[in-house]
């Protein structure tokens, strides 16, 4: 009897890490100490001594059950980016800057190229929220999951000066409400998304085209999250002050929105006030699920709104235009009980 003979193959794990290296490299910064292997990983933070009063900020989280998806249809070099994205977007929603991310895989059975495509999406999201890579686990778990399945999740730290915080204190009646284009449904609400599309779980259902999508069901539903750290780094270089922000996961708008407000304010939002992505008016049309519960589960098509001073809104949307991300201008926060009104 050995390791191998009880499920765990080590030799696989060595192959895994030696796939994953040339992805892990690309996402290195000159503060990472050391490489790739080590008992844990080494971050320098001799740039942080020259902030008045740094603030460490951290994050972790999951994909969801949005993993499956990837498992049925055998692609797994994005759903990394949706644990990055996770992460680093609520790191940056409270105006900190990303340093570093470490990621946890837990599979059935360890098939090298497959963990080192998902180790390929993880790096690619590191890449677009510039954060290293500094460290991971890819744990084997025979006979807890089945061989094909595998979780995965993450774990990100940030820093930021404590006077650049965003904690929404500074909010005011008339501040202007800017949200930022998501991708489609992200990391969240993904039980419901399958128990409405329960026939279409499979390969070739999920491989279908759809007219009003412009693309395959699993296409729309396995878009990567957008990750919004160049956007609001964007926003801080062009001096504009973000009041208050709010990153739209799970609770959709009525739960998350009211976290980005103080006691006697309230958010307002028009709904005509930017495009729903086809994928969300498919599943309520399909699913027969009312307006309200799509809005108190999902995105609806914003992943991150940010409240700013009315005269600072047109150098907001011109910051986020330059940071690649599409704004709108969604609605105004208004003196009232904390909470929001989608009208």
């Amino acid at each position: 009897m050995d390791y191998k003979k009880a499920g765990v193959d080590i030799e696989a794990g060595y192959k895994s890490v030696e796939l994953m290296k040339e992805h892990v490299k690309k996402t290195m910064r000159e503060e990472v100490l050391g490489g790739l292997g080590g008992f844990s990983g080494a971050f320098s933070l001799s740039k942080i001594k020259e902030m008045e009063e740094p603030v460490l900020l951290s994050g972790t989280d999951g994909c969801g059950t949005k993993v499956k998806l990837a498992i049925i249809m055998d692609r797994h070099d994005t759903i990394g980016i949706d644990a990055v994205a996770m992460c680093v977007n609520d790191i940056a929603c409270a105006g900190g800057e990303p340093l570093f991310f470490l990621d946890y895989i837990a599979c059935g059975k360890n098939y090298p190229e497959k963990i080192a495509d998902i180790v390929k999406g993880v790096a690619e999201g590191c890449i677009q929220s510039e954060a290293a890579l500094i460290g991971g686990e890819t744990a084997e778990h025979p006979g807890l999951m089945p061989e094909e399945d595998y979780d995965l999740a993450g774990f990100a730290v940030g820093v930021c000066d404590r006077k650049d915080m965003i904690t929404g204190e500074n909010l005011k009646a008339g501040d202007v409400l800017i949200g930022m284009a998501s991708t489609g449904v992200h990391s969240n609400g993904f039980s419901l998304v399958r128990k409405v599309f329960e026939k279409e779980m499979t390969r070739e259902g999920l491989n279908t085209s759809y007219e009003e999508l412009g693309k395959t069901l699993g296409e729309a539903l396995l878009a990567p999250t957008r990750i919004y750290v160049k956007a609001l780094k964007s926003l801080k270089n062009a001096g504009v002050i973000v009041r208050a922000c709010s990153h739209i996961t799970g609770g959709g708008f009525y739960e998350n929105v009211p976290r980005m407000l103080k006691d006697g304010t309230r958010a307002v939002i028009k709904k005509d006030s930017y495009p729903v992505p086809a994928i969300f008016k498919l599943m309520a049309a399909k699913g027969d699920i009312a307006e309200e519960m799509m809005y108190n589960t999902f995105n609806m098509g914003l992943g991150m709104i940010v409240a700013v001073d009315p005269a600072d809104a047109d150098r907001a949307m011109e910051a986020i235009r330059a940071a690649g991300d599409t704004p709108y201008v969604v609605g105004s926060v208004e003196a009232g009980e904390k909470g929001v009104d989608l009208c």
